[in-house]
């Protein structure tokens, strides 16, 4: 696996990286192996750890009396993390796990801090990375509030074709704010 491609092709994505930033970034991350259902930050914990998905996925949930409430999904070439406990030293308000099998390049805060302050450039491309999770946050909470389920579900798949193939229907059905049931009826209409 050639992490440095892998990091390029990412660069492309949100902002390139110089060649010295990139090594700078490689020796100070860890590619990491993950196993299905593994879990990396807990509700209440401190995470100082954020994780590329180079192979495989990850949802970050809630749980709320009881119910399994899935916030969000990250898949290869995004980043996730417990963006309030990384980014501001609180506690995680929810779990973040591992839904495939997955391969990850590990990073923690110090590291972030590092690199920005020794590389323009990495400034920008974790501007741009978050940038792009924050708007990502807010088009969700847009369609959660204003939008039917059937349109929330068809813009799921307009942006992940395969996510029925690789998330269970149950953690679909959380992040669209629908049950189970409403999920099904959305995907199997009678004719």
């Amino acid at each position: 696996m050639n992490i440095e491609k892998i990091l390029n092709q990412i660069g492309e994505i949100y902002s390139p990286l110089s060649n010295e930033c990139l090594q700078e970034f490689i020796s100070n991350s860890k590619l990491i192996t993950y196993k299905k259902g593994d879990t990396v930050v807990k509700e209440g914990q401190y995470s100082k750890k954020a994780y590329l998905i180079i192979k495989g996925c990850a949802r970050a949930y809630y749980l709320k009396d009881g119910k399994d409430i899935s916030d969000w999904f990250t898949f290869e070439n995004q980043f996730m993390a417990s963006i309030t406990s990384f980014f501001s030293d609180q506690p995680s308000p929810h779990y973040v796990a591992f839904v495939e099998d997955s391969t990850v390049l590990e990073f923690t805060k110090e590291t972030v801090n590092l690199l920005s302050n020794n590389f323009h450039g990495f400034e920008r491309f974790i501007s741009k990375v978050v940038t792009e999770t924050m708007l990502g946050l807010c088009e969700r909470l847009h369609t959660i509030q204003f939008a039917k389920a059937e349109e929330r579900y068809q813009n799921l798949i307009s942006i992940y074709p395969d996510i029925t193939q690789r998330i269970p229907l149950t953690h679909i059905a959380s992040y669209l704010g629908i049950t189970l049931e409403t999920l099904s009826r959305i995907r199997n209409p009678k004719v």
